[in-house]
């Protein structure tokens, strides 16, 4: 069943008061968090020169951002949720958006790389293919998306106060090539164990302009 549009900003709503309720809780859970594996999947498929004009899609309190900046490249945070945009300004000295996922207010040809780590899989399926061509054309000819998501079965609907998505490879595969990318690799996370302790699927992704 379509998703009607007070629906959306019902999801919309309760999934940000979760994350502004939790927003310092949710910083120091996640302050050391080790996604040095995400970060040099991006940079290594860039083929530009540094500095890079990054987006760090749903940068959260900014701990990314900060690592983007120390390798010298220009990382631009957005976030939907106001505390974490407030952290992001403060903890990182970066420039940070606040801007709704569905409501997006994008650039043209601004970035070279898009970091979404840990967000696309809260937009509900119905407006991911729109979202994912809004990511694409704010992408430089030939820039690089990439996305991890916990995956699934292809089943969505809430976790608690938090709306979400969960892809298979098969699915994320279509929607990505179907907005106009070409995948250039992906991975399941945490590195090392075995499939089924590895509930992230990781993927990157080149504009194409063919």
């Amino acid at each position: 069943m379509p998703i009607d549009p007070d629906q959306l900003q019902q999801i919309t709503s309760r999934t940000l008061a979760h994350y502004q309720a939790n927003a310092e809780g949710f910083r120091e859970g996640t302050r050391d968090h080790d996604v040095s594996q995400n970060i040099d999947a991006l940079l290594r498929h860039i083929d530009a020169a540094a500095p890079l004009s990054i987006l760090d899609f749903g940068c959260g309190p900014g701990r990314d951002l900060r690592t983007f900046a120390r390798l010298g490249h220009r990382p631009v945070g957005l976030d939907g949720c106001s505390q974490f945009v407030a952290m992001a300004r403060a903890d990182s000295g970066c420039e940070v958006w606040h801007q709704d996922f569905l409501a997006l207010n994008l650039p043209a040809e601004r970035f070279d790389g898009i970091f979404a780590n840990a967000v696309l899989f809260h937009i509900p399926s119905q407006e991911l293919p729109r979202v994912l061509r809004e990511l694409r054309a704010s992408l430089k000819p030939g820039g690089v998306l990439f996305s991890s998501n916990p995956r699934g079965d292809n089943q969505e609907g809430w976790s608690g106060e938090r709306y979400g998505a969960w892809h298979d490879l098969d699915s994320w595969r279509q929607l990505l090539t179907a907005a106009g990318f070409d995948e250039l690799e992906h991975y399941y996370r945490p590195a090392g164990l075995p499939r089924e302790q590895q509930p992230w699927l990781a993927s990157v992704w080149r504009r194409c302009d063919a």
